[in-house]
């Protein structure tokens, strides 16, 4: 049934899939998709209906065999229990250090597309893992709702500093945030975009003259730098796995991990969003 104010739809039955919005919705989904086929040499992570599926090996071609095989056990699921998926949506990426691509991998017969880079929830992940493409993205999603509120940050705006403050911590801060535990590890040049663009939000706000230093600025606003906030996240996280009940996250602490970001003997070959 539909409602808008004062009218209302008739009842009608659902004879497949759940309300969106609904609360048990989510709990269906989960039950329903509960035994799609895994593998114990790939790796999957699924969240709501985005499914991801990683397999690693030094041999691009048997990282894709791998790989295959688990896809082939998930389309006779998917036939199964009639569920359809748009494989032309999903990407397969090759993540590693080597100037290679894995072999392509299909599903229902269908190739699916090679890419340099997939977003998945909400992050971009590249081939390399360097993440550029990530910090450039959250980059230009910052410009555009930052043009957005310069009506309330820009100088000619009546509102106290400290709501345009609170403003950025609020609306935009949260922004490049989002992921800072992972695309924290990225260059310092890379780190430095958002740096830039964190600087040059606050000289505006405060309508600050050229002789004013960025430090200063951060320092009286009483703003943490990009870097500062790379610690603090990274070390509340890094407390966060320790006490995890996920074998995979405590195992994300291991030293080896932590100091080679992907090693180039290495080649992870992972579909996207099935």
């Amino acid at each position: 049934m539909v409602k808008f104010e004062d009218a209302q739809t008739e009842l009608y039955p659902i004879e497949s899939g759940v309300p969106q919005g609904s609360v048990l919705g989510p709990i269906l989904y989960t039950i329903f998709t509960a035994d799609i086929p895994t593998s114990v040499i790939t790796t999957m992570a699924t969240f709501a209906d985005d499914v991801a599926v990683l397999s690693t090996s030094e041999d691009p071609a048997v990282a894709s065999n791998i790989l295959q095989n688990n896809l082939n056990d998930i389309e006779n699921w998917l036939h199964r229990w009639r569920i359809h998926i748009n494989e032309t949506k999903s990407a397969h990426v090759t993540f590693t250090l080597k100037h290679v691509n894995s072999p392509p991998v299909t599903i229902n017969n269908i190739i699916i597309p090679q890419a340099q880079s997939a977003k998945y929830l909400g992050i971009h992940l590249d081939k390399r893992l360097t993440w550029k493409t990530h910090i450039w993205n959250k980059r230009l999603q910052l410009n555009t709702k930052t043009m957005k509120l310069n009506w309330l940050l820009s100088n000619r705006s009546k509102l106290s500093l400290k709501n345009k403050v609170l403003l950025y911590k609020v609306i935009l801060k949260p922004i490049w945030t989002y992921g800072i535990q992972l695309w924290g590890t990225a260059s310092i040049s890379n780190i430095e975009i958002i740096q830039r663009y964190q600087s040059k939000v606050l000289r505006k706000i405060t309508n600050a003259p050229w002789f004013v230093s960025n430090h200063s600025l951060h320092k009286d606003l009483k703003i943490p730098t990009v870097k500062e906030e790379i610690s603090v996240y990274s070390k509340t996280y890094q407390d966060k796995l320790m006490n995890h009940t996920n074998n995979l996250a405590i195992n994300l602490l291991d030293n080896t991990l932590l100091t080679n970001r992907l090693k180039r003997c290495q080649v992870l070959d992972l579909p996207y969003r099935f």
